[in-house]
Formats: C-alpha cells, structure tokens, sequence
C-alpha cells in the first residue's frame, strides 16, 4: 500500500503546518491504519513496534477533534513512565504548536504535586500522566474525568509488566463511558484483550502492522556465541569495528549495569549507566547527556530504559539474555527509528540458546549468527577507515604543502615513500594505551597535593558510608560532564574522601554536584583546601588526614 501524505489528510491547515515543521511528509503504516479510524471516533487496539510513529498515529486525529476554547480535559494520554510522559506531551506540543489556545500537562511521579497543581490550574485541554500520579491527582479531585472524550493507553504492555492494571481499570471506570479509547501495544497478551473487551465499544478496530514479525523490519538481528568473560571483548570489538554512534547495553540487573559501566571507562569508552535506584535529576543528567551525544554508550537495565525515545540509537547490545521474551521487542525498538537502519547483538552461551529460540518463536523473526570479530579484524577496519580519510583529503587545500614536505623527507634517503605511508598508517591506527604514572614521580600543587592540570575536590564520604574508590568514580561519572577515565587520585578516609579532575571541569563538577544526596542524606562537595602531604606509607584514616578535611565545610567531626 502506498503511503498517505499529511498534506492530503482531511485535517486543519495548522496541524497540517506543525507536522511540516516537524520534518514529516509521509505516513508510517501504523499511522496510515490508525488514523482515520480514530478521527471517525472508532475505539482501536493497535499492535505495533516500539518506535514506528504511534504518537502521531493518535495524536494527530486527536488534536484535530479538540475544542480549544472548552477550557477542561478532553483528552487523556497514559504512559507507563515519567520519560515517555515527557517525550509524548513534547511531540503533541510540536504538531500543535500553529493551533490557538491547545495546552497540554504532564503528571508523572518525581516532581513536585505543587507544581503540577499550579499547571493545571492553566486548564489543559490535554492530560499526559502516569497511571499512579494520575490516581493522586483523581484522589485530590485536582483533576477531573466528567468532559473528557478521547482516552489513549500508550505501551499498555509495558504498564501492565510495571503493574498498573488496577490503576488503569479504576481510571477507566471512572471516565465517561461514551469516550473514545485507543489501545497502542508492542505485544498483545490475554490482559490487553481483556482491557479492550471490557472497555473498549464492540465496534472497535483492531489494526496490527506488523504481519507476523513483532520486531521492527529495519532493525537487522544477530546473535554471538560467546561466554560471561568474553563478552567484554566481543562488546568492544563490535563497537571498535562498526564505530556506532549513540548506543544502548542492556544488562538484566543493577549489578551488572554497574559492573559493565566500569569496565567500559575504563577501556576509555564514554559510558555511563541507567537504573531503577538513580534518583529522578540523576536520571535526567543521564539521559541529557546521552541524547546530545556527549556520552555514546548508555548502560541500562530493561525498566529503567523504558520509555527511552531517542531517534538516533544506532545499535543495542543485549550483554544479557532477555529475562521475557517481550523485553526483547522493546529493547530492539529502541533503534531503527523514524525510518533509520539500526542493528542489535544479542550475547548467549550454552543453554541460553534454548531461551534465544524461544524469543525468534515468540517475535516470529530470525535472528542471524554473527562472528565474534577479532582483534585483527578490529585493526584492519581501522586501517580502511584511516586510509579512506586520507584518499579523502587528495586535492584538498592544504594538500600541495604537505605533499612537498612528504617529498622532502622522502628526498633525504632515510625512508622510502611506502615506509613512510606505513608508518603514519600505524601511528593513527594503533591503540591509544592508558597509563598512570606511579604517585612518587607525579608532579603536583604546592597547595593542594593536585596533580598538575588537575583540581582535587573535597567530598563528605569516606569508608565509614562504605565507599570505595569505583563508587567515586561511578558518582563522578553519572553525574557530572567529567568520564570515569579523566578521574585522578582518589584518597579515601574514614568520613570524607579527595579526588582529582580535570581542573578545567572542576566548576562544571561543583555546579552538578550542588544538591547532591547519597543514601537519603545530603552530601558536600568543595574545592579541597591547602594541604600537606601525607606521610610516606601513611594509612587513610582520619588521624593521618585529619590537618586537610577539619578545614573543609562539609568536615564530620
């Protein structure tokens, strides 16, 4: 069937203007099937991919049926997590944004209900909650159902995993029966039927866009043997090799997500990590960071990651094998978005292949074996990428100079035009080593004990809230701009701790560092104060550090 274009939809020359501005010209398949019935004022089920337009495919046909003037709710979006609230009431801000007097709020556990009171005092014509903030806002009366038309449940599955269904049933038992409501869906098990032949009209359309395959067509899937100790390596190679942009790990537990952090900074690769224990503005550090490409590579666990919309994921890595087989629908949805190629790597060993045959019988696709790359393989990819950069560079404007400098040098007979090739060849390619001088012959700050270029910052946690030096080092990281390979010399004491950065990011660190809490309780950080250096062979304690940390604000007696 060939794709319908938005200019030729039956809709408002506004809503037609926002959906130009936005870049969109043709409709996906879930939007093509989904959005006449829904401006017919059909109930739907849809069942679709994660990240193939679902917002569009009910946003549009809603904002177009909305009275702006009616000053109360009419229309009413569920999601199962905070990001995805954000992400859906942004995208419906966008396609709305040439239409007078539309407002939209957005309800989600993590801010502040006073806030929230305050914005919808504005009287939104659009809702976008989470199924529990909603429920504390229906219980306060703070909003109200009795006007509403149009009720959407976007990823229903994933709010029914998170354990919502009572909230959800409550919700629809308590909004206007003749109501309009659309079910989106990236699997569709028995609960889902059950929501819609309860609550949904007996006219409703079911629509289901993905033919017998549950994961998205552009989306190419592979699957590499190899064990625990291995996977690093496979993991790495993969992203030397094909030199992936934006990318997402996906770990089965917190633990893990930890440990595979780790490791990564410490191979020098910009990763940071996602987690149900991460507090909300740590969160949204990480993901605003993940998003503007400042960290590459986003380590998460399956309930964290929900709601995860980010068009420019090149590849996910399933370091672990999916716990349910439609945790993998999700997890691969995460890339190939807004028509873009994308790529997953699933990592199994022995009898994890049962588990992977279950998932190919579940999604009904074939996922392809792939060889785990080797290091020579590694090299030689580098080596290309290296030499098509130089062929590039033939003809350019500084060319004729340097070519007159390689004929100098090969003119004095010392190297020959290919020995001098290969060794450049090998100099760009070669691995970059990491090596930590040895703390004697460090040179350091006459007053802080800082290694040169560095800044040493105070922080009140030491041994005694059982930090080790890894946990500075994952604070700083998930935190701040500064990677865990640019931290320094941590010194760890009984109630306090030192560590070094970048001195250039040190105001950087302090600013993100402003409302820090570990474990419920605040925590200080400041610039560390003069010092002298401790003695030779000392332990960090609080009597050998006591003369540098009681000058320090944030000191513990």
């Amino acid at each position: 069937m060939e794709a319908l274009l938005f200019a030729e939809l039956p809709i408002s020359d506004a809503l037609k203007e926002g959906i130009a501005q936005m870049g969109f010209i043709k409709t996906t398949p879930i939007q093509q099937e989904s959005l006449f019935p829904i401006l017919e004022g059909r109930d739907l089920v849809a069942q679709a991919p994660t990240g193939t337009g679902k917002t569009c495919a009910f946003g549009v046909p809603i904002l177009e049926q909305l009275i702006p003037d009616e000053e109360v709710v009419q229309a009413l979006v569920l999601c199962p997590t905070r990001e995805l609230v954000m992400q859906t009431a942004e995208e419906l801000g966008k396609l709305s944004r040439y239409q007078k007097g539309i407002r939209i709020s957005t309800l989600y556990g993590g801010q502040p209900i006073e806030r929230q009171l305050a914005d919808l005092k504005k009287r939104p014509q659009i809702v976008v909650a989470t199924p529990g903030r909603l429920m504390d806002h229906l219980r306060r009366r703070s909003v109200r159902l009795v006007n509403l038309s149009h009720l959407v449940l976007d990823e229903a599955d994933e709010m029914l995993n998170m354990g919502f269904r009572d909230d959800i049933e409550t919700i629809l038992e308590t909004a206007p029966t003749e109501r309009q409501t659309v079910l989106f869906s990236a699997t569709m098990p028995s609960e889902i039927k059950e929501i819609a032949q309860n609550y949904q009209k007996k006219d409703r359309v079911f629509v289901k866009i993905t033919g017998d395959v549950l994961t998205v067509s552009n989306v190419a899937e592979y699957y590499l043997e190899v064990k625990g100790p291995k996977k690093l390596d496979a993991l790495s190679r993969l992203l030397d090799l094909h030199g992936y942009g934006l990318s997402l790990v996906f770990c089965n537990t917190k633990k893990k997500t930890s440990e595979i952090t780790e490791e990564l900074i410490a191979r020098g690769y910009p990763a940071e990590m996602l987690h149900g224990d991460m507090k909300q503005p740590e969160r949204d550090r990480v993901m605003n960071r993940f998003k503007s490409g400042k960290t590459e590579i986003l380590v998460a666990t399956d309930i964290a990651a929900r709601g995860i919309d980010v068009e420019n994921v090149e590849a996910v890595f399933n370091f672990d094998v999916p716990q349910f087989e439609e945790y993998y629908v999700h997890r691969i949805g995460r890339t190939g978005r807004a028509d873009k190629k994308g790529v997953s790597y699933t990592f199994v060993a022995g009898k994890e292949m049962f588990k992977l045959k279950e998932i190919m019988k579940y999604t009904k696709s074939h996922i392809e074996p792939y060889k785990t790359p080797s290091e020579a393989d590694v090299v030689e990819a580098r080596v290309k990428k290296t030499v098509g950069k130089a062929v590039s560079m033939v003809g350019s404007s500084n060319f004729e100079r340097y070519l007159q400098i390689t004929k100098d040098i090969v003119g004095e007979g010392k190297l020959t035009a290919t020995e001098l090739s290969a060794a450049l060849i090998c100099m760009l390619t070669e691995e970059k080593k990491i090596e930590k001088k040895p703390k004697e012959t460090r040179e350091v700050t006459k007053k802080t004990g800082a290694q040169q270029g560095m800044a040493r910052l105070f922080i009140g946690l030491g041994s005694l809230d059982k930090i080790r030096p890894r946990h500075i080092v994952e604070l700083i990281s998930s935190n701040t701009p500064v990677q865990g390979n640019e931290v320094g010399a941590v010194d760890i004491f009984d109630k306090y701790s030192f560590f070094e950065i970048p001195a250039e990011k040190a105001d950087d660190v302090l600013e993100s560092f402003k409302d820090l809490t570990y474990r419920g309780r605040e925590v200080f950080v400041e610039k560390a104060q003069a010092t002298q250096k401790n003695p030779k062979g000392a332990k960090k304690t609080d009597k050998s550090g006591k003369k540098e940390a009681k000058n320090q604000k944030g000191f513990r007696r």
